[in-house]
């Protein structure tokens, strides 16, 4: 009789889980799963950083003090590097000082490394946002138009432009790029984001040359930056371009062989109608693959950066590997993984917000 209480119990309404209850368990376990994933992931960031330091060529008390410091100097800024204890207990300092914001002093500038990152690095954010609407902009269009008229001339041309965009060095076509349109046509601006004339003329209010000189309404300024950065921008955008027409050109292919496509063709629907539904159930995907690609648009910016003399955060990079200055190089390179991984997360939570299917 007991037992067949139990029983009715569980099978009673009030027994039953909750529907919205189970939802936020499963939220809440998955939510620790990605937390634990993302530590895991900038605890090896942070030790593959800490240890690339230890294992460079490169003396960080000489790079301080000089090599004309007497022994005495030396040991002393080595005992205060922390040098002289043992490495489990130095990379618990790293880590201890990564997590309050405490990147060093740059050798360079003799800033903290922190101070300049911000600095450089909306100039970066400038570059690669422009390149990624440059990208799109190009690459949605033709991908779609290389699925549709698959085999065709346009076919072809599109194919071969992405694979010219995936194979030609950014170097090349930026020294190209200044001989042919700065040197000889004089089409564009020079090195920098503008001429030396207009340096310093607006005042910094988000770091971006574009929407500062707009936000100051000194259109002599937006005019010089708009003629310096539209070729590293067009340059830097060819391998997005060629990587969202290639990623778009496949999502579209596989939608337009779908057996709806095929019903919506027989019912009479135009050609246009039926990429549109097409186009509807790649924006997902697509949406991902753009995300992404901001990353590597991040991350290759430091040769069209250092060519252009772009002040951005790849020629800071640039010139703390030629400078040894281990301090800013081991922070770009940290920051550099974390803009990947949080790129990852942010477009893995995309994918599943706006897809049902992945829930």
């Amino acid at each position: 009789m007991m037992q067949l209480n139990q029983d009715s119990e569980l099978n009673s309404p009030q027994g039953k889980p909750k529907p919205g209850r189970s939802h936020l368990v499963i939220a809440m376990i998955e939510v620790r799963r990605i937390s634990l994933v993302v530590l895991l992931t900038l605890l090896v960031l942070l030790a593959v950083t800490f240890f690339l330091g230890r294992v460079m060529p490169t003396d960080p008390v000489l790079a301080l003090i000089g090599e004309q410091a007497d022994e005495s100097t030396y040991q002393m800024v080595y005992e205060q590097l922390g040098l002289d204890r043992p490495l489990i207990v130095q990379f618990g300092i790293y880590v201890k000082d990564i997590a309050t914001g405490n990147f060093g002093i740059a050798l360079t500038t003799g800033n903290p490394v922190i101070v300049d990152i911000r600095r450089v690095l909306p100039a970066t954010i400038e570059l690669a946002t422009l390149s990624l609407i440059l990208g799109v902009i190009a690459g949605v269009p033709l991908g779609i138009i290389a699925a549709v008229k698959r085999n065709s001339a346009w076919d072809h041309g599109v194919r071969f432009f992405s694979l010219l965009g995936h194979s030609i060095p950014n170097f090349w076509l930026c020294m190209m790029a200044l001989v042919v349109f700065y040197a000889i046509l004089g089409w564009i601006g020079g090195s920098g984001r503008v001429s030396i004339f207009y340096i310093d003329t607006v005042d910094p209010v988000t770091g971006s040359i574009l929407i500062d000189s707009i936000l100051a309404r000194n259109w002599d300024v937006l005019g010089n930056a708009l003629r310096h950065v539209v070729m590293p921008a067009l340059i830097l955008a060819s391998g997005s371009m060629a990587f969202i027409s290639r990623m778009t050109r496949s999502f579209m292919l596989e939608q337009l062989s779908q057996e709806y496509v095929i019903t919506a063709r027989v019912k009479g629907l135009s050609r246009m109608q039926v990429v549109h539904h097409a186009f509807r159930n790649i924006k997902v995907q697509l949406l991902t693959i753009i995300i992404l690609s901001y990353g590597g648009l991040l991350d290759g910016a430091v040769l069209t950066e250092t060519v252009f003399a772009w002040p951005g955060f790849g020629q800071y990079l640039t010139a703390g590997l030629m400078n040894n200055d281990m301090n800013a190089v081991l922070a770009c390179v940290l920051l550099v993984g974390v803009i990947f991984v949080s790129l990852n997360l942010f477009a893995d939570a995309l994918y599943r917000v706006l897809d049902p299917r992945t829930r």
